[in-house]
């Protein structure tokens, strides 16, 4: 079995995730915090606790190793967003340098895990360069897709150029718009998220034209996601194997799609530790390993 940090789609082996109560830590914990942090609402602290273990009980349940991201009370609750934090590639983890002020401690928090687990480390971005992992995408294993966002600037697009280029890895550059600005989690896997190698969930009309014709060109078939569905996340699917992938619940237009496109779809009940949050599963997960 050969294995890759190379994709999106190909069967997952193991993930990084930060449970909820590593994350929210508690009811005062989340008072404290969810408002200036741009949630829709407070989450509530059990049934974000019980969302999360459903939520985590699926990768036990189709034998995906899960290490854990530690408590550290250096971050807030936006932590639980574990992939926007670092980018994972076959030559070493990137360790990314948020956009969003209040998550600025998440990246070194994140490093000094991998190091303790000797995870190998292939560069930092550093300021004035941001970058967030949640505007990254591997389109196959030669090409990595980088939305140019509010979270993600030109400084720290060229930073991840220099670490991945000299290895022949082509950066598409995707220009992003306003949306709501820039309070708002608007990164490019909120418009994308490929769930084969020639299978892509997207939000086409927030998706810039040249990107769109991009992925047209590359042979993706498109998952068309509804407008009344987009901000519940039907946008946000993450895929464990080849069109079998976990998205959040209510969202029943868009898991028909992906049904009648052969995929196996499992909701999950995400209200807590996704929508009030803006976070759906590509978000609170950070992928590492997959295989071939």
């Amino acid at each position: 079995m050969s294995t890759t940090h190379h994709s999106e789609y190909l069967k997952l082996e193991s993930v990084y995730i930060k449970p909820a109560k590593n994350a929210f830590v508690s009811e005062a914990h989340l008072e404290s915090q969810w408002d200036a942090l741009n949630y829709l609402s407070q989450p509530d602290f059990d049934s974000s606790l019980e969302e999360y273990k459903a939520f985590q009980n699926y990768f036990a349940d189709n034998n995906i190793v899960t290490p854990i991201f530690p408590f550290d009370e250096t971050v807030k609750i936006d932590s639980i967003y574990c992939r926007d934090a670092s980018i994972a590639t076959d030559f070493g983890m990137i360790i990314c340098n948020m956009g969003k002020g209040g998550r600025k401690n998440e990246p070194q928090s994140q490093l000094a895990t991998y190091k303790e687990n000797n995870v190998s480390v292939l560069g930092i971005i550093e300021a004035p360069g941001t970058l967030e992992g949640g505007d990254v995408a591997w389109l196959d294993e030669k090409t990595l897709a980088v939305g140019h966002t509010y979270r993600t600037n030109m400084a720290g697009i060229s930073q991840l150029k220099a670490l991945l280029e000299p290895k022949e890895i082509v950066i598409i550059v995707v220009e992003l718009p306003h949306y709501k600005g820039p309070s708002d989690v608007f990164h490019l896997m909120s418009i994308l998220s490929p769930v084969d190698k020639d299978l892509a969930v997207v939000y086409s009309p927030l998706m810039p034209i040249k990107f769109r014709n991009e992925l047209l060109d590359r042979g993706f078939e498109l998952i068309e996601v509804p407008d009344q569905e987009f901000e519940s996340m039907g946008c946000n699917v993450l895929a464990v194997a080849p069109r079998k992938c976990i998205m959040v619940d209510e969202n029943p237009k868009t898991k028909q799609l992906l049904e009648q496109a052969g995929c196996e779809v499992t909701a999950y009940k995400g209200e807590d530790i996704s929508v009030k949050g803006g976070g759906g599963p590509t978000c609170l997960t950070r992928p590492m390993l997959r295989s071939y």
